[in-house]
């Protein structure tokens, strides 16, 4: 077949196969993940009012920063979002991964002798998440490579655009993986509350202030006068601390989970 013709028949057949293999793998993707990291284990002590206020501060957070886009913001300060958006993708879970060992070694310190036994062993589904998520990520840009270098072999065949489609199958379902894997994996800091129930809230107020660090040295200072800086870089993670510390005091005061216990 002359290649202007396999062009025309991919070009029309390309997008409708993209889905037909799409919907299958991601609905498959999907359901590992949810195995591997259930959405349940985000807190041992479902708290509504904790989700309320959450919540409530998320879309808060989300409003405020819009408005000081459209109030301040140039051009490339909204262009400049979505990089941001990107950036904490991918660094937050190998921060989390740095951060997690540290505040754990602190509870470990903070509880008393007899509680560590059964704290340690309730950390190991946190460490096989942990070994997943990583090796899933890790996993995409090797496996990606990999196909690459598989695809040179093929280049000059015809059949060469469906040997690499069904190379990139295996890449294309542990990216699905990956990307339904994070909605819950970060969400519940590798089902940490299993070893304690503080630990996510704990983590997240850590978290957000690395992240506001990383954000400030590689972004700088958000757009307006120096009021509105001061307020957008420092008011986003106090309030995510304020409500993490609020969740702990609820935990001890209603369920009598204690930092030290």
């Amino acid at each position: 077949m002359p290649g202007c013709l396999w062009v025309i028949g991919l070009l029309c057949v390309w997008p409708a196969l993209m889905v037909l293999l799409g919907y299958p793998l991601a609905r498959s993707a999907r359901r590992q993940a949810r195995l591997r990291f259930p959405a349940h284990h985000h807190r041992r002590y479902q708290d509504p009012e904790v989700w309320r206020v959450q919540r409530t501060r998320a879309w808060v957070a989300l409003v405020a920063s819009f408005l000081i886009l459209a109030a301040y913001g140039t051009e490339a300060d909204w262009a400049e979002v979505q990089d941001q958006y990107l950036f904490r993708l991918v660094v937050t879970p190998w921060l989390l991964l740095l951060t997690a060992p540290v505040v754990i070694l602190v509870l470990f310190r903070l509880a008393p002798p007899h509680a560590r036994p059964g704290m340690r062993a309730r950390l190991r589904p946190a460490v096989r998440s942990v070994l997943w998520y990583f090796g899933a990520f890790t996993a995409v840009p090797l496996l990606f490579a990999g196909v690459m270098l598989l695809g040179r072999t093929y280049e000059n065949s015809r059949l060469s655009p469906l040997i690499t489609l069904a190379l990139l199958l295996p890449v294309l379902w542990v990216l699905f993986f990956v990307v339904f894997a994070s909605t819950t994996a970060l969400r519940t800091a590798f089902n940490t509350a299993d070893a304690h129930a503080a630990l996510p809230a704990l983590l997240t107020g850590v978290l957000v202030w690395e992240l506001a660090g990383i954000n400030l040295a590689v972004a700088g200072t958000p757009p307006g006068p120096p009021v509105v800086q001061f307020c957008a870089v420092l008011g986003g993670p106090a309030s995510v601390t304020a409500v993490a510390w609020w969740e702990i005091t609820r935990l001890r005061t209603r369920y009598g989970v204690t930092l030290r216990g």
